[in-house]
């Protein structure tokens, strides 16, 4: 099952399971209970932490959860923050974070880079999450709109579409050929 958070990010292929950790978490658990998939591959949109271009494709099967006042040792958390899933559907090149809130300091962007994450996106912690407990399979296929910076939100305006293009192609053309 491939699955886009929906709003603003929808895909002819996909089924949208809603913005934000909760949003996802609840939507994606209902699908679960009612079709039981194979595997979840979530596809959407990114920001990077600098390592990567924008518009650039990057895949993983690794997520945390890491709020930004963790590493301004302001907070702890009891969870296991860092999840990584099983399976093939996908290469893992970093792990992605994911918080309600987009990062927009930069000092704070090389702190999570220091901590070997890469990328972050809203939705992608709550389907690893629930993939982990339903046993299944899961990954992610980002498109890089912006870099964690003061910018943040004018470089995603500036590069959403062409990302939401990008994307669709990549998953026509190299992920649906391989999933059929």
């Amino acid at each position: 099952m491939i699955v886009c958070a929906g709003k603003s990010e929808r895909f002819d292929f996909a089924m949208p399971i809603g913005v934000g950790l909760v949003s996802a978490a609840i939507n994606l658990t209902q699908l679960c209970l009612m079709q039981r998939p194979k595997y979840l591959l979530f596809i959407g949109t990114a920001g990077s932490y600098e390592d990567y271009d924008y518009l650039q494709i990057v895949t993983s099967q690794g997520a945390a959860n890491i709020e930004l006042s963790l590493l301004q040792n302001q907070s702890y958390t009891p969870i296991d923050n860092v999840l990584l899933s099983a399976g093939d559907l996908v290469a893992h090149q970093t792990l992605v974070n994911s918080s309600n809130y987009i990062t927009t300091d930069a000092k704070l962007a090389k702190e999570m880079k220091r901590h070997k994450v890469g990328l972050e996106n809203m939705e992608f912690f709550a389907v690893i999450s629930v993939a982990r407990e339903f046993g299944i399979g899961a990954g992610g296929v980002f498109c890089v709109t912006n870099h964690a910076c003061a910018e943040a939100h004018a470089q995603y305006e500036a590069h959403h579409q062409a990302a939401l293009d990008r994307l669709d192609g990549y998953a026509k053309s190299e992920l649906l050929p391989r999933l059929q």
